[in-house]
Order: structure tokens, then C-alpha cells, then sequence
């Protein structure tokens, strides 16, 4: 596939797909934009090859996939729409190799059901899920200042907690379930019901807490970052401070329901970091 084949073959997969995102993706130059959507769709593939229950032996179609990005970032692009894109786009904003073994990594450690302990077990698993992504796009956003990197791993910690918090339900059906054991025993509720409802609440509470902390100490990151790229990292953010924000105001209601920020409140959040 040609190059520009595949750069609109990935902008139109994180278009359908990335959500939150594909929102911050629009605020960028096209170049950076474009190199996003590339990394997004690399991304996507991992993901839905740890989810998709439909593939037969999912652990050895993740391996065949670190073999295929061995061979892509060596030159020798294997036969998929998003390589041409992606190893431009490696290569053009130099992005460290390893940042993208490691989130294999990570997709590979949810194939199999899971409870986690600690924090730091789950900090360790947010690094790879999630901590990675920053540590890779902000190379796209351009930065001098090395600092920006340990924020871009702290903004990536709170993104995610974010998503394990509006994901309890969801990731609980799947037998994973994020929230350390040692707060469930901490404020006495059962992993498996997530019952008491009241200490359940407390619970959620204590995590969304955490969760702000992070917020709060990668906030430096949008100064540390090149002026063009900022109304993109404002909007992200924005996003996904919404997201808790309403998982807050919901009383922490995600057993029942699928906490979302609205289209229209995304699209207010895109304007004001625009132009703010």
C-alpha cells in the first residue's frame, strides 16, 4: 500500500473508532494529525486483538503482531494497511521503539482474567496501557524540555484510571477486575457484587481522588509541549476530566449504566481549547 493510502486508511479507522481521542486529533497541524491517527490505528489493531474473542488463539496472533512491528520498524513493512503510515510516522518524529513493545505488553496481560492486589501492581499495568501512549504522542507534540516525559507517563496513569473507574461493569464481566484488592478489603466491599452500595461508593470516591492527584501533577505537561500542539493535549485532557467529572456527579453509578461525555459537550470542550 502507498503511503498516503495508508495514512487515510488509519485516519478513517481512528475517525470511526477513537472517540475521545479523534476529538483532540483535529486540533492538530495536519502532519501531526495524520501521524496520530497512524499510531491510534496501530493501537486499535493491539487492542482488538486482546478483546476479540472471535480469534482463535489470541495469544499467538499478538505474537505474530510484535513479529510484524519487528519487521516494520527494521524496513520490511509486512502486508497491512496501517505499516506504510506507521513507520513514516515512527521515523519522523523519532519516536523511541521501545515505548510500542511495551504496549504489547500490556494488551498481552489482558488475555487471561485478572484481579489485581496493589497499586503498584496497578500502576505498573497503567503504565503499559496507558502511560506508553503519552510517552508516545507527546514525541508527536514535540517537546524540549525532558521533564515533559514523567508527566506524560502521570497524565497517562490518570487517563486510565479514569477508564477502570466508568469500566467496572464491563471489565468485571470479563473476569478482570482493576481495582486493587487491597482497597476492596480496605473499605469492606465484596469484588464480586461490589456490595455494600454505600461502601462501594466510598470506595469509587477514594479512586476518583487518586485519579485528580494524577490529574493534578501532569498539569505542567500542556506548557512543556510545542505551542501548536497544545489546543490537542488541552482537549484531551478536558475530555477526560469531564469523563470523572460525571462519574463523580453520578454518585458513582457504573454498575447500571456507561457514564459518557455527550458529542455536543466534546465539541464545546474542542472550541474552548481552540481558543482559549
Amino acid at each position: 500500500m502507498k503511503l498516503d493510502e495508508s495514512y487515510a486508511w488509519a485516519e478513517k479507522v481512528a475517525r470511526s473508532q477513537a472517540k475521545n481521542f479523534y476529538y483532540s486529533f483535529l486540533l492538530l497541524p495536519e502532519p501531526k494529525r495524520r501521524a496520530m491517527c497512524a499510531i491510534y490505528a496501530f493501537m486499535r489493531y493491539c487492542d482488538d486483538l486482546s478483546d476479540d474473542e472471535n480469534v482463535p488463539d489470541r495469544a499467538a496472533a499478538i505474537a505474530r503482531w510484535r513479529a510484524d512491528l519487528e519487521l516494520a520498524l527494521n524496513g520490511r513493512a509486512p502486508d497491512h494497511p496501517v505499516w506504510p503510515a506507521f513507520a513514516d510516522s515512527v521515523d519522523r518524529y523519532k519516536i523511541p521503539h521501545r515505548y510500542f513493545f511495551e504496549m504489547i505488553e500490556g494488551v498481552s496481560s489482558d488475555l487471561e482474567p485478572r484481579a489485581v492486589q496493589t497499586f503498584d501492581q496497578l500502576y505498573r499495568y497503567c503504565y503499559h496501557v496507558a502511560s506508553v501512549v503519552g510517552l508516545t504522542v507527546i514525541h508527536i507534540f514535540g517537546f524540549k524540555d525532558s521533564s515533559a516525559l514523567e508527566l506524560a507517563e502521570k497524565c497517562g496513569i490518570a487517563f486510565q484510571l479514569t477508564n477502570i473507574l466508568r469500566d467496572v461493569r464491563e471489565d468485571s464481566e470479563k473476569g478482570r477486575v482493576y481495582i486493587p484488592a487491597e482497597d476492596f478489603e480496605r473499605f469492606e466491599v465484596s469484588p464480586k457484587t461490589f456490595e455494600p452500595a454505600e461502601a462501594f461508593q466510598r470506595l469509587m470516591e477514594f479512586e476518583a481522588q487518586r485519579a485528580r492527584q494524577y490529574y493534578r501533577e501532569s498539569a505542567p505537561l500542556t506548557e512543556l509541549i510545542d505551542p501548536s500542539s497544545r489546543p490537542s493535549l488541552r482537549a484531551l485532557i478536558g475530555i477526560y476530566s469531564r469523563l470523572l467529572d460525571r462519574i463523580v456527579a453520578s454518585d458513582y453509578d457504573v454498575l447500571s449504566r456507561r457514564v459518557r461525555v455527550p458529542t455536543w459537550e466534546k465539541l464545546w470542550l474542542l472550541a474552548r481549547s481552540r481558543f482559549r
